[in-house]
């Protein structure tokens, strides 16, 4: 099997322990040659400076190639497009644009009035804007408000005919309905590339509680094998064989490219990719210190 590329995400800190956390991940994580990282936005702008001040300083200490992430909740047109220009003075070039949550307390996703109703809608604006790589969202098991799986395709074909480069997926663990999800966008007429987002089990509990609120099923037999450990070492080294055998069998179907969501532990992310043969190569220019 070929390599693949990778890529990593990581949200942007709230304190100077955070701080140290991130600038850590990037440190261990940057060796293994990522094809860009990306960096978490939330809803309105509530991490806009945390996300600019994370961007500049993975771009300039570890000098990778930084994605943008960018919502349309609760601000207009005008205010999101920005942040766009914003993260483009920072040479930033790609962005993850995503129509984003309902923010904490309402019930469902409502446009700003002067707002992107859609991620399409974002899409089109930024490459407007000159952006040329635009990752956006899929979903193998159906985003929760999509009224069937073919009308959820649907939306993410309008998203990539509006001008995005490639979709990222949900978090999923059972690999055969990734291949399924993979065969019916095909089959919808898709030919972007469908990149698999891998989450890292840290705590088996806390992950179980966030798929449920993300309708990602966490399959019984994962329920049993984490059920069954003892110690913290045997549940580390059970996330590690489970999300390097879930990589293994996509790349050897024809995945390229694997997306980590590294909830700024890089640990784990580092040992799945080495499980995989994927070996650091020396920095250069890397400049230590918090970020």
């Amino acid at each position: 099997m070929m390599r693949p590329t990778l890529s990593f995400e990581f949200f942007p800190p709230m304190s100077p322990a955070a701080n140290l956390r991130l600038w850590t991940s990037v440190e261990r994580l940057a060796p293994l040659g990522p094809k860009f990282v990306s960096v978490t936005y939330g809803a309105g702008g509530t991490t806009r400076a945390r996300t600019r001040a994370a961007i500049a300083t993975i771009r300039e200490r570890a000098r990778l190639d930084v994605a943008g992430h960018l919502t349309c909740v609760g601000a207009s047109r005008a205010e999101t497009l920005d942040v766009a220009r914003d993260f483009a003075k920072q040479g930033v070039r790609r962005i993850v644009a995503l129509r984003g949550d309902a923010p904490k307390g309402a019930e469902k996703f409502e446009p700003h009035p002067d707002g992107f109703v859609s991620a399409a809608e974002l899409v089109s604006a930024l490459r407007d804007e000159g952006f040329d790589e635009i990752s956006v969202a899929a979903y193998p098991e159906k985003h929760p408000e999509a009224q069937t799986p073919d009308a959820d395709i649907e939306n993410l074909k309008r998203k990539l005919d509006a001008g995005a480069t490639d979709a990222i997926t949900q978090f999923c663990f059972d690999t055969e309905t990734f291949f399924r999800f993979r065969d019916a966008a095909a089959k919808a007429g898709i030919t972007a590339p469908i990149v698999p987002g891998i989450l890292p089990v840290e705590n088996f509990a806390k992950m179980k509680n966030f798929a449920g609120r993300c309708a990602a099923t966490v399959p019984a037999w994962m329920d049993a094998a984490f059920g069954n450990v003892q110690t913290e070492e045997e549940s580390y080294l059970l996330s590690v064989s489970i999300a390097a055998e879930q990589c293994s069998e996509m790349m050897a179907n024809g995945v390229e490219h694997l997306h980590f969501y590294t909830l700024n532990n890089p640990d784990l992310t580092f040992d799945i990719c080495t499980a995989l043969g994927i070996e650091p190569v020396a920095m250069q220019g890397v400049v230590g210190g918090t970020a």
